[in-house]
Formats: C-alpha cells, structure tokens, sequence
C-alpha cells in the first residue's frame, strides 16, 4: 500500500553528513574563566537498583526547593553542584518503576560518592480497571491536554548537551558545551524554542576517519525537537491513529504517581519507516512525563535518506539502530521538559571494499535549571541553528576544572577515558 498521503512529519533524523575531507584542530583563545568555588558545594552519588546493585541510568537528580537538577549516566553515577547560598537541604532521586528517595544532604559528606538504592514500586493491578481499547484515547487526552499539564508561558532554561562519535569501538569525537535555552509556550504553535552556547570544548581525534569526516548537524538544537509534547509531529503525525497500532503494555509509578504504559508500533502495511516505542502517561492528569521510541530501520534505502544529508560516491550508509528517549518534571503540578537522548547506529560500506564500519553517535540534554524571570529571545547572530555544528562553534580543552560551577552529566568511565586518550593524541601532534 502507498502510504505517502499520510506523511508530512518534519523529521529531526536528518542531521548527519559525510565527506571526504580530513581536518585538523586549530586551537583557539578562550579568555581565562575565574571561579570562585568557595561559594558552591559539589555532591556525588550512585543511583542502582536496592535489590540487585545494578545501575539506575538516566535517573533524574534534583536538588529540592530549588530548580536544580541532572540526571544519571549509564554507570548510574551524578554530580550535582548547589550555591552555597541557596536553601537547599534534601536532594530527591526517581526512576521509572522505582519509588522516590529523599536524601538529607549532610549524608553526601560521610563518603566520597554516596549510593543510593532505589527499591521497585509494586502496583495492585486488580485495583485498577483498564480497558485495552482505552489506549489510543489516553494519547488523544493526553494531546488535548498540553495546556493544562505544561507551561503557557515562555522560560529560560539552562542546559547541559554532550554528543560524542565513536568508530567501530573507539571515541572519535567528544563536544560538550553549557547551553542556555528559550523555552517557547507550549500551545504557541508559532514560536520554537531557542538554544544559544553558553560555554564549550571538544576534544576530538584530528586523524582521518578512514578518509571521511563524520559531523553531526544540529547539536542541542536537534536535542530540544525530542519534546515530543511540544513537536508531536516528530512523532505524531495528523493521521498517527492510521500509521500505529496502541496498546495498553503496563501500569507503573514514575515520582510516585501510577501511569499508564502506551506501547505503540507501525502498522504492518506501512511501507515508510515510522517508530515502535512507549508514552508514560500520568493516570490523574494525563500529562505525558516520558517517551521511548525507537526507528523501525528495516527499509535500509529510505531510512538512510532520513538521516544522510551528503556522503562520497561509492559510499553505502545504512542505519542499524536509532533509539531516542524524552523525559519530563514536575513542579507545581506542570511539567517541563528536562531530558533527551538520541543514539543512532550506522554501519559504512565502500564499493570494491571487503570490511565495513561502524559509527555511533550519541547526544543527550540534561535541563540544569530553569526560570520564568527575564525570558528573552535571542539575537539571530547569537542563536545555534539547525544546520550549525557544536564541534565548529567550541574550543579543545584540557583545563580540569572547565566548567566550575555548572551542572553537567558526569562523563561514564568510556567517555572519560576516550578524553584522555585523544587529549594525549592530540598534543603529541601540537606539542
């Protein structure tokens, strides 16, 4: 069946190119930073799950009483960093299925890194009644209720973006940069939100990559379209009712509140790729607070195009893997955007070549901070657009203590050494 009438989705894959150049990192002056570290505290901990210690990824930090937040790496480790000043005594950690824990800030001074248990939240399903065919009208509510569940108004967020290149098994290319971020209304149509760069550094292995050079447009630009509550078209296209099948898989609690489990995938005689994945929707309000979804790849052809914007004849790219995640807080019974994630797998094949390879690309957002007080939208010279390129707009760093006072994701043990590894690369050549 022809299903091109159903597609008008604007798709936020394409954003890779190839090409056959090679470059070489020209170092760049970046005026000395001075912080004061006397006046913030810096907090480290483990999050895994109580029962059997393996690592909680991608649970959300949040430093109570204030804005301030992080979340997990794949090793379950977080910093956290508070002004001294601010009025903050407890930091809350949640997981999906896992009960909330709250944890006085005075136990983080008793040990280096402090490890925090989560135990899983059982729920009595016989207490609850849910019928299979409800699962389409729980997106549909969830839809109609955008304005009731997230802010209308615009706010400013800061945030913290990492995307990282790994070829075969080794790191190729690691940027990283503090963003601050123009959050539009969520029921303004019109108005996008808007990233500009706060404060970057890469670090990047300034050899050929088999003689092809692999960027990624877009950066934390691309990162803020996984707000899937802000662009359904992304993901939800008019005729998404037509396009997937929903299926009720599950009720669990995320921050203490049940949710329904929306498991969606492609109808099976929908020709274009499309996605299979999961809403979290909160049973009370019916405010989506997370999505899972990944990109049906089995059409190699047309899911290249998706993603590859320009790459060398004789080239073959085909996506093996592309899997993103969207997560969401709450205050004050709204709730905000606060995390995305996007990895996507390829593998590279030559005419006339024998072996293949493979690059990964991950990037993810974690929001920091946020605030309603001075919104303004920035100047078109100072905005990161969607065809700009973080490792173009950032500087190579090795300063140990780079980002002071601002919260990031903590780098996992790969990321970290992958840093070590290309720094010593590099001033091997520029030394």
């Amino acid at each position: 069946m022809n299903t091109g009438i159903f597609f008008r989705r604007i798709t936020l894959l394409g954003l890779l190119f190839f090409s056959v150049q090679s470059v070489m990192a020209v170092p760049k002056t970046l005026e000395d930073e001075i912080i004061d570290t006397v006046n913030y505290s810096v907090y480290y901990g483990r999050v895994i799950d109580k029962s059997n210690s393996n690592a909680l990824p991608f649970a959300a930090v949040e430093a109570i009483g204030s804005n301030m937040a992080t979340v997990t790496n794949i090793d379950g480790n977080f910093i956290l960093k508070i002004p001294r000043e601010a009025d903050v005594t407890q930091i809350k950690v949640s997981y999906v299925g896992y009960g909330n824990i709250t944890i006085p800030i005075q136990d983080f001074k008793k040990q280096s890194t402090l490890t925090i248990g989560l135990e899983p939240t059982p729920v009595q399903l016989k207490e609850i009644t849910v019928r299979p065919e409800d699962a389409l009208h729980v997106i549909m509510d969830a839809l109609r209720n955008v304005g009731q569940n997230y802010s209308i108004d615009p706010m400013m967020m800061r945030g913290f973006y990492r995307e990282t290149i790994v070829r075969n098994w080794n790191y190729v290319a690691i940027s990283e940069a503090i963003v601050d971020i123009y959050k539009a209304p969520y029921e303004n149509d019109f108005q996008v939100d808007q990233v500009k760069i706060f404060k970057g550094r890469k670090s990047a292995d300034v050899e050929k990559m088999d003689t092809v050079l692999f960027k990624l447009r877009g950066g934390p630009s691309t990162a803020l379209l996984l707000d899937v509550v802000k662009n359904p078209y992304i993901l939800l296209t008019d005729q998404y009712a037509e396009i997937y099948n929903f299926h009720l898989s599950d009720i669990i609690s995320i921050n203490d509140k049940l949710h329904y489990v929306v498991s969606f995938f492609q109808k099976e005689y929908i020709d274009d790729p499309y996605y299979d994945g999961r809403f979290y929707v909160d049973m009370d309000k019916l405010g989506i607070t997370e999505v899972e979804f990944e990109l049906n790849t089995e059409n190699k052809e047309v899911a290249s195009r998706m993603f590859i914007q320009k790459k060398p004849i004789g080239m073959i790219v085909e996506p093996e893997k592309a899997v993103y995640r969207a997560k969401y807080t709450i205050s004050d019974n709204k709730w905000y955007f606060s995390y995305a994630r996007a990895e996507v797998k390829f593998k590279v094949k030559w005419d006339k070549k024998l072996f293949n390879t493979t690059y990964t690309t991950m990037s993810e957002l974690a929001i920091t901070d946020r605030s309603s007080e001075s919104v303004e939208k920035f100047s078109s010279k100072d905005r990161f657009r969607s065809t700009d390129i973080l490792d173009e707009k950032v500087y190579v760093f090795f300063e140990q203590d780079f980002w002071g006072s601002y919260n990031v994701i903590e780098p996992d043990q790969s990321i970290e050494s992958a840093i070590r590894r290309l720094n010593r690369k590099y001033l091997r050549r520029n030394g």
